[in-house]
This record gives C-alpha cells, structure tokens and sequence, in this order.
C-alpha cells in the first residue's frame, strides 16, 4: 500500500491573494468552478492533477525563516530564464541567482515571502544532453 499527496498546504496572511497569484504562475493549478475562494476567507485554494489542491490557510503570524520544503517548476513552454523573468513581472523577487548558461536555476519568492525554484525547461535540458 502506497499513499499519494492529496494537498500542498500553505499558511498565509491574505489566503485568497496567495491563491490568486498562485494562480497565474502555475498553468496546471486553476481556481476552482464549483466552491470559488472569496476575498477574506479564512482558506483559499486550487485545484489541480489528480484532484491535488494547493490550499492557503489563513495565520495571524508573518513568516519568519526559510521554507522547509518548496516548489521547484520547470517551464512547460518558456525557457528557464523567460520564466524567471515572467514570474519577477507578477510580483515575485529574486532571493538567490544561481543561473549559469547551461545548467542552475533561480530561487524566488512569493509576495508572501515563500521560497521557490524556477528550473531549467525539458526542452533546454534536452537540447543540452544533445549537445
């Protein structure tokens, strides 16, 4: 007997802004139709494959230390650097730049604070095995 990850929880200020930006970064997470998160909710969240759900839950605290775990993406049609780039324009800021040419990636982070990875696409580390 296996399990599988049903939710992604994450604590938030502003649980229904978390989810709206998180919306806009990840193309295979979208809001959900039947049961839509409102402004002031206590819990907002998305759905996404396999009914997996990234899921804000509102916490009186800020966050104060670096993320135990995170997301690390890769780009289903940008380049690594594209995506870095496009996700700086929707508010996020950069927290450590490790890009070289070929390989690296960036660690970003959300308007709340939580860290993420931006990776390098399959099509650039495919185009780099051939090489």
């Amino acid at each position: 007997m296996t399990s599988r990850a049903a939710n992604f929880c994450f604590d938030a200020a502003d649980p229904y802004a978390q989810m709206m930006w998180w919306s806009q970064v990840l193309g295979d997470y979208h809001l959900e139709e039947d049961d839509p998160s409102r402004p002031g909710d206590e819990e907002a969240g998305l759905i996404g494959p396999n009914n997996t759900f990234l899921i804000f839950l509102k916490v009186p605290e800020p966050k104060t230390i670096k993320n135990r775990v995170h997301f690390c993406l890769r780009s289903t049609d940008l380049t690594r650097d594209e995506e870095v780039d496009r996700i700086l324009g929707l508010g996020a800021t950069m927290v450590n730049d490790l890009r070289k040419p070929d390989r690296g990636w960036a660690v970003l982070a959300d308007p709340e604070g939580n860290e993420f990875c931006v990776l390098m696409s399959d099509a650039e580390l495919a185009a780099r095995e051939n090489a």
